[in-house]
């Protein structure tokens, strides 16, 4: 499952995610579309999400 699909399912905006994992909201477009690694925001992006890795990967 894509990070965004996710997202519509929690009734969750990029910008709620991006305030509780502590980055700008441009900066997690940039992490999503893969235009930036954001290793060390992964897991708490998982964490807030309830995904595994494989979804994490696939959100590209």
């Amino acid at each position: 499952m894509k990070v965004k699909t996710k997202l519509v399912e929690l009734n969750m905006t990029q910008r709620e995610l991006a305030n509780r994992i502590g980055v700008n909201e441009n900066y997690l477009t940039d992490i999503l579309r893969g235009r930036r690694s954001g290793q060390k925001y992964k897991d708490a992006i998982k964490k807030c999400l309830g995904i595994d890795e494989d979804e994490m990967e696939k959100s590209a």
